[in-house]
């Protein structure tokens, strides 16, 4: 039986991510962790996002993970590398295979980003951007994530925060859509940044470098997938019919558990 591969986001983003992954590796099994009782991340501290990142992680590692993909661009920006120099499995990101894809699509280096608040005041896109050569604007667009997470994704709602959010967009090529909710999103946002503009998402291009390092393991069968949610199973079990459903087990957590793993967690990352 092989080890699940655990994937996890504050919400319900990270199952763009999680498609992704099922459609390069079918027969490996995933865990999907979403921490909707503390979501959204992207207003919160970076130690506060970093904690919560190593709780998580820790949870996982319990489950007897083979390796942990960060389906999160905040937890991302906040916890890598550190999180991956102090477990003892691969840890992966979102953020440098959304680089790779944005430098693959642009035609004229001038790129665009947009992402919460945690992730544009980090600067990591636009400093892993920049040291490719591209051009970057970047826009923090904080209300996105409440739009998905509410399942407003195609109000007018949603419409008149694109139009707010990208109304300063420079003459750009290439859109990064630096949270995986936006993704969700995209019928929206195109209609402000027009057909011109080219939105790249990282799920696909994280997929393939999670699958390239996986290459030499060859589970048998269809794999299983299993969710472990923080807060309320029936909202989160809604609110992902938005992505495509939720296909597996779905379990619900106390996060009071895993502050607790956090301080053990911090106690075993110390003696790694």
């Amino acid at each position: 039986m092989s080890r699940p591969i655990g994937v996890f986001d504050s919400g319900v983003g990270g199952l763009t991510v999680l498609k992704a992954l099922r459609r390069r590796l079918p027969n490996h099994d995933f865990v999907y962790f979403s921490d909707t009782a503390r979501v959204p991340y992207g207003r919160k501290p970076k130690e506060m996002v970093r904690q919560f990142a190593a709780e998580i992680a820790f949870f996982l590692l319990q489950l007897d993970v083979s390796s942990i993909v960060i389906a999160c661009n905040t937890a991302s920006a906040s916890a890598l590398p550190d999180l991956a120099n102090h477990i003892s499995v691969p840890v992966w990101g979102v953020i440098d295979p959304g680089v790779e894809a944005a430098r693959r699509a642009t035609k004229t280096n001038k790129v665009g980003v947009i992402g919460t608040k945690g992730t544009i005041a980090s600067g990591v896109y636009q400093r892993k951007l920049e040291a490719v050569g591209l051009s970057v604007w970047s826009q923090a667009c904080p209300m996105f994530v409440h739009v998905v997470e509410e399942g407003l994704a195609e109000s007018e709602d949603a419409l008149v925060l694109a139009r707010h959010y990208l109304s300063g967009m420079p003459d750009i090529d290439t859109l990064i859509l630096g949270c995986t909710h936006y993704p969700v999103l995209a019928p929206v946002i195109e209609q402000v940044t027009g057909s011109g503009v080219v939105l790249v998402s990282s799920a696909d291009v994280t997929a393939e470098v999670v699958a390239g390092a996986l290459s030499h393991e060859s589970p048998s069968g269809p794999g299983r997938l299993t969710h472990y949610v923080t807060g309320g199973v029936p909202a989160y079990q809604h609110t992902a019919e938005v992505i495509g459903g939720v296909e597996g087990r779905v379990i619900p957590l106390d996060v009071t558990r895993l502050a607790d793993a956090g301080v053990i967690a911090g106690k075993d990352t110390a003696t790694r």
